[in-house]
């Protein structure tokens, strides 16, 4: 679900008080795309090829239109899983970045002392994570389990508490 990206370490800004990057889940690996390609390319062969040899030659072109087909439609499915959130907490903003698969990026910027984290729930559908703020309401991490979601929800609302509450050693009297 959350891991650090490179991309969120930079000298020019404050360094982050709260950083994770939000991914799609992927339950099939390049390892395992390449198992289950060929079981499909060796089982629509096989059948092919008997149609083949029953005179079907035909057949044999179909199923290999079929393997292309479920390659094509695979990585057009891994090309959709490149797009990922950062989420960045810092002492004056909370930072959302959306990367789209083909690497254009989308940000939004809250005040931490405004900002509201929501997870709603929805009857016969998924929940729906959002940051509110002066009016205006950002949907993010649509890619999330539901409990991934309320985790991701609850560690965050406590970065905000953390970042919203003084340091004791700071407000001290001199």
């Amino acid at each position: 679900m959350t891991e650090t990206h490179p991309t969120l370490q930079g000298p020019d800004g404050p360094e982050p008080c709260f950083r994770a990057v939000l991914n799609p889940h992927r339950s099939l690996g390049p390892r395992g795309f390449l198992i289950f390609m060929l079981a499909v390319s060796t089982i629509s062969f096989g059948t092919g090829l008997m149609f083949f040899l029953m005179g079907a030659w035909p057949v044999l072109g179909f199923m290999g239109l079929d393997v292309l087909l479920v390659y094509v439609a695979f990585r057009i499915n891994f090309r959709a899983l490149r797009v990922y959130e950062t989420v960045a907490l810092t002492d004056d903003a909370l930072t959302v970045t959306r990367v789209a698969p083909d690497g254009n990026e989308q940000s939004w910027r809250f005040n931490p002392y405004w900002v509201s984290v929501r997870v709603d729930e929805r009857v016969g559908l998924s929940s729906e994570m959002s940051l509110a703020s002066h009016g205006k309401r950002l949907i993010f991490g649509a890619f999330l389990t539901d409990p991934e979601r309320k985790e991701f929800a609850d560690a965050l609302k406590e970065a905000l508490r953390d970042a919203r509450s003084p340091d004791v050693e700071q407000t001290a009297f001199a």
